[in-house]
């Protein structure tokens, strides 16, 4: 059984627990007033296992499903079965504690702010699958084909744009550091991939 379907199965059991108590979901949400006053830093994990709804939880689960276990794939290329499965895990939950990192030091005094959901991580993972294979198609709006890399530039300006717009719920600041988070740990883990990843887009164009 993959680590990435073990995660799906985790967090849709916490979440569809956290829709029917409202008790559980607030105990478990990112709250930066709270972590900082009484040293609940554990939601900077918990959080990650819990969403706003049904489509929120749908959105995350399913890029997980189609990008977690190639970029499993990947780890266990460096690191071998065993240890690449309990790596690319550590990876997964590192990431949700990255992504939340950021706006805990941003509205730790903000007793209204709070967030869940696992895209910070999940951005994680695509920009780790990025570093991988960079020259990748991925599909625009479900359609329109372009190169990973292209997709990565894109999709980290626009995240950086809305979350200063801030015109609606989305953490987009979860979503710029965990894809930051997510290239950063996949360059340290074996940083000549770091060429390797430059070798793959110059050749490309050759």
């Amino acid at each position: 059984m993959s680590v990435t379907f073990i995660l799906i199965l985790v967090t849709c059991v916490v979440s569809l627990a956290c829709e029917q108590n409202k008790k559980l979901f607030n105990s478990l949400a990112h709250y930066p007033y709270e972590e900082h006053r009484r040293n609940q830093k554990y939601r900077w994990l918990t959080s990650g296992f819990v969403h706003g709804d049904i489509f929120h939880l749908f959105v995350n689960m399913f890029v997980l499903f189609n990008f977690g276990e190639t970029v499993e794939g990947k780890f266990k290329e460096v690191h071998g079965d065993l240890s690449g499965k309990i790596m690319f895990g550590v990876f997964y939950l590192f990431m949700i504690i990255a992504a939340n990192l950021p706006t805990y030091a941003k509205h730790k005094d903000d007793s209204t702010y709070r967030a869940v959901g696992a895209s910070g991580a999940v951005a994680a993972v695509i920009f780790s699958l990025i570093v991988f294979m960079p020259m990748a198609s991925f599909a625009l709006y479900m359609f329109i084909p372009i190169n990973a890399v292209i997709f990565g530039i894109l999709y980290l300006w626009y995240e950086s744009w809305a979350a200063k717009k801030q015109m609606d719920n989305i953490g987009h600041d979860a979503h710029f550091y965990g894809a930051i988070a997510g290239f950063i740990f996949t360059i340290a883990m074996k940083p000549s991939l770091l060429g390797d990843f430059f070798y793959k887009i110059q050749n490309a164009f050759n």
